[in-house]
């Protein structure tokens, strides 16, 4: 399972900053969920995914509760998804996700740190060829499950064929197509799938090798644009170690 083996590697990439920063990024995404499809996990799907993915990161059921009643105010902010993507240094390709509700400070934020490195902040879509688009859904595996027919029941929502076990949590990750994570979503759940984490992600398809020493700079500038509040995820092709 090469290719799998390369999904969760980058799903499982390393990400920097403290566990406040890891609640008020999932703090963002349950206020657009919320806003999206109301406060409702049971009426909400994506709500649903975002707490699982709370859960996993033991964000308290307070903060994830509390989180849920600040987006439903008059004044909270409306956050907008952006993507913006370049070159590092030594022709690493970067693909930073963000949740802002000031595109202007985030762009300015984040070529800061392209100018900093000495990099190149390319226009939205340069680098699309590089990454592969993909939601990823991991839940607990069930007594007497089939794959394979798990797969081919699924394969019409553009989900791959290769998948993660994971042996020591006792769960299954798989990848799909992003456009079809709710109906995967809602197979899942009506099937009584426990869904442990829920997400999109991008996925390199062009490793590009490095020294150590070149992995280092790479670090530190991923590291100074995860300080960012804004930033949601960083993505590189730089190879694993």
């Amino acid at each position: 399972m090469g290719r799998a083996f390369e999904y969760r590697k980058a799903a499982k990439m390393k990400r920097w900053g403290h566990m406040a920063k890891t609640f008020t990024r999932i703090g963002k995404q349950i206020a657009i969920a919320v806003k999206a499809g109301g406060p409702e996990p049971e009426n909400n799907p994506a709500l649903r995914a975002i707490i699982a993915n709370a859960k996993r990161e033991n964000m308290p059921k307070d903060n994830i509760e509390r989180a849920i009643k600040n987006a439903m105010g008059k004044d909270q902010s409306d956050y907008k998804t952006m993507t913006y993507e370049g070159y590092g240094p030594h022709g690493v390709a970067i693909f930073v996700d963000t949740l802002t509700d000031n595109p202007t400070r985030t762009v300015g934020d984040v070529r800061s740190v392209f100018n900093k490195f000495n990099g190149n902040l390319g226009t939205m879509g340069s680098l699309a060829y590089l990454f592969d688009h993909k939601c990823v859904f991991s839940f607990k595996k069930q007594a007497g499950l089939e794959m394979d027919e798990l797969i081919l029941e699924l394969i019409d929502y553009g989900v791959d064929d290769e998948y993660d076990e994971d042996e020591e949590e006792g769960s299954i990750t798989i990848y799909g197509d992003p456009k079809s994570f709710a109906l995967i979503q809602k197979h899942l759940e009506e099937n009584g799938f426990e869904v442990v984490g829920a997400e999109f992600t991008y996925i390199p398809n062009d490793m590009k090798q490095v020294t150590p020493e070149e992995r280092e700079s790479i670090d530190k500038m991923v590291e100074k644009l995860e300080d960012f509040d804004d930033v949601q995820t960083v993505y590189t092709n730089m190879a694993t170690e």
